[in-house]
């Protein structure tokens, strides 16, 4: 009877730690974020990073790592005007966003970059030590933003 108790202890106290271990990836350390530093893109020109015009923007990011940032909003400015204005990014590689932030699809946003049906571009070099932000436009308008790792860490 006593086994059986130990057991029922150990198996409880594991499904504990990781519905714990569960929520804390995917909830806890995430907060909502403002547009109140806008959407930036490096101008191709002056190599500095400049406000877009933007709207309906959705953002999350975390204290616990520079790698979860991400966002989703709408331009009105037209592809062709952003290529000549903003520099390209290379190997833009989406990172995926919990599932509970729907309006972020990595894996559409890697298909329609890899299709040419999107187009990335170099949101901020070094937003973070190591870490770029990239930022993916459709045509339509549709554009999102997230935080990647640079040649300082990629190899």
């Amino acid at each position: 009877m006593s086994g059986r108790l130990v057991g029922t202890f150990i198996v409880g106290i594991a499904l504990i730690a990781g519905v714990a271990i569960y929520w804390l990836q995917l909830y806890a350390f995430y907060d909502e974020v403002s547009a109140e530093d806008g959407i930036r893109m490096t101008n191709l020109v002056t190599g500095q990073p400049e406000i877009v015009i933007y709207d309906s923007f959705e953002g999350i990011d975390a204290d616990s790592s520079p790698l979860r940032y991400r966002s989703c909003f709408t331009t009105t400015m037209s592809l062709a005007m952003l290529t000549e204005t903003f520099e390209h990014y290379e190997e833009a590689t989406p990172l995926t966003a919990p599932s509970w932030f729907d309006c972020f699809d990595a894996v559409a946003i890697g298909a329609a970059l890899e299709q040419g049906e999107a187009l990335a571009f170099v949101g901020e070099r070094d937003i973070k030590d190591g870490v770029d932000r990239v930022v993916a436009i459709y045509p339509d308008g549709r554009g999102f933003a997230w935080h990647q790792l640079n040649e300082k860490y990629s190899e």
